[in-house]
Order: C-alpha cells, then structure tokens, then sequence
C-alpha cells in the first residue's frame, strides 16, 4: 500500500515537474524551436547516399552574394550605399536639399573665394508628429457678360463631409493594423502636434473606412475558397463585453479568428465568437474542394472526414513540438525523433534550393522522403512496443499523437502542392498576438469583424511586397469609381498586375496630378 502511494506520488511530482517547465519555457525560454544536431553520421542516415541530386542551376555560381562574404568577416556594401554611414533608400522616398554655406562665402569677403566643386553627405531625419492642414483655396469665377457664379468644386474625398484626407485614413490604419499603435496613442500624438481632434471621431473614421473595405476582402475571401490546397487554423481574441449583470459583468468574452491562406498567397481572418467545427462547415462547406492543410485540432478532421471532396493533411511541426515537450525526460530518444523529422526539412530545403514544381517535386519527395517517413513511423512503433512507457508520459502522448495521423501526415508525399506544414499561416497571422500585446482587446464582436478585415488586406499586401500605406491610399480613393462586378480588381494580388505601377495619390503628395505643375513651398524633392 504504502509504495502504491510513494509511486502515485512520485508520478505526480514529475507531471507537476514538467508543467512547471512548460509555464517556464513559455515566459522564459527561446522563441525558436530549432535544433543544433551535431551526432556524427546522422546527414547520411536517412537519405540514400545513391540518391542522385538534381543538378543545379547553370548560372547558380554567378549569383553575386551582397550580405556577406564568407571568410571576410565583412558586409559587402552593394551599389545602393550612398556613403560610409551606409544609408539606402528607394527613390520614393522624399528628400530635402539643405545648402550648407560656411561664413567664407556669406561674409563681407565672399566675393574673394570661388566655388570649385561641392560634397555631400546623407542623414537620416525625422520630424516629430508630421500632420499637415491642407488649405485649398478654390476660385469663385464667372464668364464674362454673365452674372452667375460658377465655384470650382472640392477635391474629391473618401468620405463626404469629413475632415479627414485620404493620406491620414490610410495612415491610421496602418499605424494601428500594421505598426500595432492603439487610437489612443495616436490621439495624443495628434494633440501633440497642436491639433484638437475627439478620440470618438477617430474611431468613428476607422469604422467608416473599413466598411468600404469589406466588399474587397468578400472578393479575395471567395478566391480563397477556391484553392486547391488550403491552410486554416485558429487563435483567440478577447472581443465584447459578457453583459451588465450577474457573475460575469465586466468581462470580456472570448472569440476566435480563423486564418485561411489560399494557394494564391491570400490570406483571410474570418472571425467567430466559438471554436466549434460549425465554423468551419459555415466557411468551407459550399465553395471549397481540395487540400485542407491544419493542425491537429480534432475539428478539422472531424469536418474532413464528412465531405467527399476534401482531403485533410496535418501539419509536421506542430507534432514535432509533441516530442519537444519530452526531450527533458527522454533527451537521446527525442533526439532521434527530432533528427528524424529533420531529414524531411533537409529534403524539403533541397526542392527549394533547385526549384523543383510540379511531377519532380513529386518524383524526388516519393524517393527521398517517403522512406523516412515510413522509417519514422515504424521507429514510432518500435519504441511504443518496447515497453517501460506509462500513458501519462510526455513521450507516449507524443508518439501516440503522431501514429493516430500517419495518413494525414503522408498527404504531402503525393501532392507537390501541399507543405509539409502550416508555417507559412503562422507567420501570416502573427499580427494578431503582437497586436493583442498592445490593444489588447476589441471593445466589440463588431470591431473584431473589422480587424479580420483589414488585416486580411495588410497582411496580403505583406505577402506581395506592396506597401500598405501606397495601397489603401489608391484603393480607398478608387473603390467609389470601380465598377462593383469588377470588385476582385482591388484585392492586393491583382491590384498589383493592374494599378501598382500609377497608384492614385494622395493631395498632400506632391506627385499629386493636381500639383505636379505648381511650386512647392518648401525645397522638398522626391528623390
């Protein structure tokens, strides 16, 4: 009796015991889960030595290395380095000439000296909470021999009867969407700069601005759908109060946004007050046919499993991290389970680096990977039959986790299309936890909705190399004119074929068309 309870106590200390380390890892540990392996012969462990290689690419040994030069211990500085302070800019970018005269050429002597040559030099400047009034002096005028006055009309604004520029309804939503700075530290940045504007107004604005915005992301949401592979998961959101009275009053309730990233490098943050799998039948079940690559979240499977024409794969390392929470108490086990999934990130690393599509994809994962896959699951079952394994331990639950989905886990094998994980989700809806960290909260159900909507625009925009800021500038001004059947023409992937290259601009940029033939006040040129 008594050593039943010393061993029921003793389990209990070591689950405590790494609980305890998990809460630590989580408040202190390393953001990156990467593994340094240094076991000899491992690299040839589990890939065929008589594997051929493909070959690389003819002019792989031409391309020029800017960032580093191995062996030097030095940055390379490439064309675009203006001077040893190493500044570089794009040409959009504004830049101020600022002649520098020394008391030499400004004193009663000047006339002795000549000029012979000049030099110059770059720095970096900021100026302080930069928001501008634009006075538009509009002529009233009338034909001559008539008496009717004819007044030139106002530049066309996004919202009629607002205050507010296009240039600073762009600039608030990237400043709290993209850059994570709350409205209301932008409201004192904007009384800093001696301008008396109301918190509520510049909510209000957001709200307005986003509403226009919503047909677009309804456009790049069908798109989406359409994919033949599909990535989706699911991250919490504090949005809406629980109510006024009884135990609950006050607090937040809890809700959920669903990232879905298309094969078209989409991405979409559709939001839901649950985390129940009728979400996800709502979203997918009528439009999409294909691949849906998830975590293990049993939903997903569970919705898989009722549809004929979807086929559900899972993501390799969120089951890595399984054996990652057991490495303490089984170090050496672990390490061969981590090398292991590695060979497969090792092949994967190879289909990059030549750029493999397509059926050689195909060919070169089924006979490089498919053997370690197989090899991994059986090592899997190995270790299980061994014995000396309780239920409640980290290492069981880890090989358990990945025997139930060794079919969903195989789907990348066959599918060139398909990655191996949901990594590429995860970055894209990293905007959320970083910006949770600094607004915290959505006030409402309805401004989480919002969130999802024009994050789902930023973050695309991220994906295509557009600038925010240039995008919600032309689209906000564009979108009243644009034909609503043709409203897929705004989403990020194809305003870039169609508008990117003459976006419109905003009145107070000087390659405004309304300003292009008028003096500047101040000597401000684009470079």
């Amino acid at each position: 009796m008594l050593r039943e309870q010393l061993g029921a106590q003793a389990e209990a200390i070591r689950q405590l015991t790494h609980q305890l380390d998990w809460f630590k890892k989580q408040l202190f540990g390393p953001k990156s889960e990467k593994q340094v392996f240094d076991l000899p012969g491992q690299d040839s462990l589990f890939q065929p030595e008589e594997a051929p290689l493909p070959a690389p690419p003819a002019d792989e040994e031409e391309r020029p290395i800017k960032a580093y030069q191995r062996g030097t211990g030095k940055k390379q500085r490439d064309d675009g380095c203006l001077n040893d302070t190493g500044l570089r800019f794009t040409s959009d970018v504004p830049v101020e000439v600022i002649e520098y005269l020394p008391p030499e050429l400004t004193g009663p002597e000047a006339d002795q000296y000549e000029v012979i040559g000049s030099k110059t030099t770059y720095r970096l400047a900021q100026r302080a909470s930069s928001y501008v009034v634009l006075k538009v002096e509009r002529p009233v005028f009338r034909r001559k021999g008539s008496d009717k006055p004819i007044t030139t009309p106002a530049p066309f604004n996004v919202l009629d009867n607002s205050l507010a520029d296009v240039s600073l309804l762009a600039g608030l939503l990237v400043d709290k969407f993209q850059f994570h700075l709350p409205l209301y530290r932008q409201h004192q940045r904007i009384q800093q700069a001696g301008i008396t504007i109301s918190r509520s107004t510049l909510t209000n604005l957001v709200k307005r601005v986003i509403d226009l915005l919503r047909p677009i992301v309804d456009a790049q949401t069908d798109n989406v759908l359409r994919s033949r592979v599909l990535a989706m998961d699911e991250t919490p959101i504090k949005a809406g109060h629980q109510g006024r009275a009884g135990p609950q009053k006050g607090k937040l309730k809890s809700g959920w946004f669903w990232p879905l990233y298309g094969d078209a490098d989409e991405v979409v943050f559709t939001y839901s007050n649950s985390r129940g799998r009728a979400h996800i039948e709502a979203i997918l079940s009528e439009s999409f046919n294909g691949t849906l690559i998830s975590d293990g979240y049993a939903a997903y499977a569970r919705y898989a499993a009722a549809q004929e024409n979807v086929t559900h794969a899972q993501c390799w390392v969120h089951s890595r991290r399984y054996f990652i929470e057991a490495q303490k108490d089984h170090p050496e086990t672990v390490t061969e389970a981590l090398q292991r999934i590695a060979a497969l990130y090792r092949n994967e690393e190879t289909i990059r680096t030549h750029g493999l599509t397509g059926e050689k994809k195909r060919q070169y994962r089924l006979e490089h990977s498919k053997p370690v896959v197989s090899g991994f699951f059986q090592w899997c079952r190995d270790q299980l039959a061994s014995g000396g394994l309780v239920p409640s331990d980290p290492l069981t639950k880890a090989l358990n986790y990945v025997l139930s989905r060794e079919a969903s886990l195989s789907v990348f094998l066959e599918n060139p299309d398909v990655q191996p994980d949901t990594n590429h989700l995860e970055r894209a809806l990293r905007p959320i936890p970083m910006g949770k960290k600094n607004w915290m909260f959505c006030w409402t159900e309805l401004g989480a909705e919002h969130l999802g909507i024009i994050q789902s625009l930023i973050s695309t925009c991220k994906l295509h190399n557009i600038t925010p800021y240039t995008y919600l500038v032309d689209v906000l001004q564009r979108i009243s004119q644009h034909p609503a059947s043709d409203v897929s023409d705004l989403t990020p992937r194809l305003w870039k074929t169609r508008f990117a290259e003459n976006p419109l601009r905003a009145l107070i940029d000087p390659r405004h068309p309304d300003r292009q033939n008028k003096q500047p006040e101040a000597t401000v040129h684009a470079h």
